[in-house]
């Protein structure tokens, strides 16, 4: 029988948010072995004084399955 577990995870990048998920998914993978999937539960943007964009969030679900 196969047992997942699932982790919740809010990654950031100055870049975009595709690279904000790819950070948080190989930041993941270096603590949590298995990991399989990942569901995208929020995007957030910081906002600097300029009113420019200064950072790119995402709250992500990482799901992993368990070692027997």
């Amino acid at each position: 029988m196969t047992v997942a577990k699932v982790s919740e995870i809010k990654a950031s990048s100055p870049k975009s948010f595709e690279d904000a998920i790819q950070e948080g998914i190989t930041r993941a993978s270096t603590t949590l072995r298995n990991v399989k999937s990942s569901w995208i539960k929020d995007f957030e943007v910081m906002i600097n004084d300029d009113g420019q964009i200064a950072e790119y969030r995402v709250l992500m679900k990482v799901t992993f399955i368990i070692d027997d």
